[in-house]
């Protein structure tokens, strides 16, 4: 017999002045449940985490929780206003955590909290929030994004804390490896509804697929259509998966031959490598030594990398990313050494500039400076498309930035940032405040990019998908190179420590990833087919400007009675146009995926 929940809602509704974020959601949670709490930015994942602790009150439904039982919340961004220390914050609340317990979990987490409050670092603060939210002796806790900001220490750490855990929690996280190590069952916010399985997150895309594959059949048994931005979303979004496959597959490829250059003997070749093979590289660290004080960050790292290298920068808070990060984009010069770069370099820096962003422009004016088209990496563009392809709804183009989610503000400035000129991209924490299906989105564009990629991430998952060669620093000063991800750096780490031999030129594909079947082979398009690859973007645009005209004539409540001819060549019209853009969109896809193999 199944133990009786800890916190109950019945009939949950909540309402947001001119729409319902949802209606009639049911939720129990067990005394021992690991929920992974999944849905897009701006379904209301943190709004449905403030309802379960009580913090938001609801427009309709009945909250029940079981007495005694004692909730906590680590929210994404703690109030640390007006503490003091971090040790003021940690001891606050109305049931303040014993002391004692606050202290050794710091100790843990490795967290000095008598550090000032207003002075301390997102990852300090992130922290000394959870010594609080964890020293409480929570029945349940409710866990809003709890791997931002940390390290893969401390993140490791927690995952550990939270297997041990004999409460119940819900998470929300971008971070993949995290949620299929810790969770057991999926809650599932999708368009105002919210569904449960028995899964935990290693088992929700395959479920996410089965949910809208059914959808889709029966849309077309009924001769209904899903909702219009649903149907590009959720559709594209499927097609994209499948093209990541191969992709993933030609990334391993990639990171085999960048482990025989590492290796000694194509060290040894490398030196011998012709002028035209030299000429590809893009940045050549030499020997290059960086210490602060008696500190040293960096010392004698020598490294090429070539176009289209994908590098990872790995290790815990302080260990020196950003510093090696700096010294091999010129921005730091080293204490010895050298650093060459190619003259015709062009970076793109993406980091977390979201605050730059006015809130009172357009998305038409942050993407396309208030046009109609876009140069993308010299193809021209219509916005509608551009901004399909980052997900967002074309009718979205005249929002402004101050009514996105921070998610979404995210994604604009991955699409703004992308379309600039570059051979460069650097990308510092870019998963941060991104959803699931963004971050499919961002493995597919710097898989698909023609430059360098640099990116300094924990998000492990996110580097086994994406780079080639990962470097792992330990603040001691050496830096590792292994052909890889997080994974391959991980296995060759756990070698050192336990003085097994450590084969440098061996790159493992990502364990957490299943092998793919072989890439299919990129189909060569008749001229039809081109024609129709290069045009349809277009024309799915026009479509949709009529069937926005066709909707705002038929909006007149008084057409049928004033001219009912015009009201039934307007419907015919609509209908048409639905259709055609449907079938556009249907075989836009199909010809995407036979061009990019």
């Amino acid at each position: 017999m199944a133990a009786a929940p800890i916190l109950s809602w019945e009939g949950l509704g909540l309402n947001q002045g001119t729409h319902w974020l949802f209606q009639g959601l049911d939720i129990q949670i067990g005394p021992r449940d690991r929920l992974a709490l999944i849905g897009r930015n701006g379904a209301g994942k943190t709004t449905l985490l403030k309802l379960l602790s009580g913090t938001v009150d609801a427009d309709k439904g009945t909250r029940s929780v079981q007495p005694g039982t004692r909730i906590v919340t680590l929210e994404q961004d703690p109030f640390f206003t007006g503490y003091e220390t971090l040790m003021d914050f940690a001891l606050s609340g109305k049931d303040a955590p014993p002391r004692h317990e606050v202290e050794s979990i710091a100790g843990q987490l490795g967290i000095d909290l008598s550090r000032k409050a207003d002075s301390a670092s997102g990852g300090e603060r992130r922290r000394a929030a959870l010594a609080r939210a964890l020293a409480s002796e929570p029945d349940l806790l409710l866990l809003d994004e709890p791997t931002n900001h940390l390290d893969l220490a401390a993140i490791e750490w927690l995952e550990s804390w939270l297997q041990r855990y004999n409460g119940a929690f819900v998470v929300i996280s971008h971070d993949r490896t995290f949620l299929e190590r810790l969770t057991k069952a999926t809650l599932w916010l999708d368009r105002g509804s919210l569904r449960r399985r028995e899964i935990g997150f290693g088992g929700y895309e395959a479920w996410m697929e089965a949910v809208y594959a059914e959808e889709a059949r029966a849309a077309d048994k009924l001769d209904a259509k899903l909702k219009i931005e649903a149907h590009w979303l959720e559709r594209g979004v499927t097609a994209r998966r499948k093209r990541n496959m191969g992709r993933l597959e030609k990334l391993w490829e990639m990171r085999a031959t960048r482990a025989a250059m590492l290796s000694p003997q194509g060290a040894a070749k490398l030196t011998l490598a012709s002028d035209d093979a030299k000429s590809k590289a893009v940045i050549v660290a030499d020997k290059i030594t960086k210490r602060f004080g008696e500190r040293v960050i960096v010392k004698d790292f020598s490294l090429r990398i070539t176009r289209k290298d994908r590098i990872g920068l790995v290790g815990a808070n302080g260990a020196g990313k950003t510093t090696l990060l700096k010294l091999l984009t010129g921005e730091l010069e080293p204490d010895s050494g050298t650093v060459t770069l190619a003259k015709t370099l062009t970076p793109v820096v993406i980091d977390q500039q979201r605050s730059l962003m006015q809130p009172e422009k357009r998305i038409r004016d942050v993407v396309a400076e208030g046009s109609d088209w876009i140069d993308v990496q010299g193809v021209r563009k219509h916005i509608h498309g551009y901004l399909k392809d980052f997900l967002f709804d074309p009718g979205m183009v005249e929002a402004r930035v101050g009514t996105l989610s921070g998610g979404e503000r995210s994604r604009l400035l991955l699409a703004r940032e992308f379309a600039r000129p570059s051979n460069l991209l650097v990308l510092d924490e870019p998963t941060n405040d991104l959803d699931l299906e963004t971050l499919d989105l961002l493995q597919e564009v710097i898989s698909d990019y023609d430059g360098t990629v640099l990116i300094v991430s924990h998000d492990r998952d996110f580097l086994d998908r994406t780079v080639t060669i990962t470097l792992g620093m330990d603040g001691s000063g050496k830096v590792d190179v292994v052909a890889g991800g997080y994974a391959d750096w991980e296995k060759q780490r756990e070698q050192r420590l336990a003085g097994k031999p450590v084969a440098r030129e061996t790159a493992d594909k990502p364990a957490a990833a299943p092998p793919p079947p072989p890439p299919p082979k990129k189909a060569k398009l008749t001229y039809k087919d081109q024609r129709d690859y290069e045009q349809l973007p277009d024309r799915i645009a026009e479509l949709e400007a009529q069937i926005a005209r066709d909707e705002a004539a038929l909006a007149d409540p008084d057409l049928y009675t004033k001219n009912p001819t015009r009201f039934a060549a307007l419907t015919a019209s609509l209908d048409k146009a639905r259709a055609e853009k449907d079938a556009a969109e249907e075989r836009w896809l199909e010809l995407a995926e036979m061009v990019e193999g």
